[in-house]
């Protein structure tokens, strides 16, 4: 009887392996690759507040630790370093054409032993192409060519728009400028 039984449940294992086997396609285990309902590239221009060129700054130290202070970054990487931003954000690489919005946010130095950082910020839109915002967040090692961060949403055009932000530095002029191209593969679009 126990022979019996041990038999019936091997055939019925086996009938079950064939049953799942045979009814998911090879492609079935295989990873889905989805293609972006919608695809950007800006850039924008960060000027960081020195202590001199407040006219032309569009980000600033709020925060500093001990060691360091509100017009110089700090050393050991920035760390600690917290800054705001309200930058031009441009269809092309040139600070000087027209904005179509502005890269609002801060960002945090958070590493003494690796130069990096960590993103919160929106593109606001106020051109007729575009209405509305993308908010985006994420780490960013500044040390790697290419960095991604999320998409985590929106608004107007692009109303709970979710995707992934692609970061490479376009031009870094010493501890005051640099440029940002920001390729964006949106995959949730309303």
């Amino acid at each position: 009887m126990e022979s019996t039984m041990r038999r019936l449940i091997s055939a019925l294992f086996l009938l079950l392996l064939i049953t799942v086997g045979s009814s998911a396609s090879p492609t079935h285990w295989q990873k889905r690759v989805r293609e972006p309902c919608k695809k950007l590239v800006l850039y924008f221009h960060d000027i960081i507040y020195n202590g001199h060129n407040a006219k032309n700054a569009t980000s600033a130290i709020v925060g500093a630790p001990s060691w360091g202070n509100k017009t110089i970054l700090a050393g050991q990487n920035h760390f600690g370093d917290v800054v705001v931003f309200d930058d031009p954000i441009t269809l092309d690489n040139n600070l000087h054409s027209p904005p179509v919005g502005r890269a609002q946010g801060f960002y945090i130095y958070d590493k003494k032993e690796i130069f990096t950082s960590w993103f919160a910020f929106s593109f606001v839109f106020n051109s007729t192409q575009h209405k509305g915002s993308i908010n985006f967040a994420g780490a960013d090692p500044l040390m790697n060519k290419t960095r991604d961060i999320s998409v985590i949403g929106g608004t107007g055009d692009f109303f709970m728009t979710r995707g992934v932000a692609t970061l490479s530095t376009d031009a870094f002029e010493g501890e005051v400028y640099f440029r940002l191209r920001v390729d964006m593969n949106l995959y949730e679009c309303w």
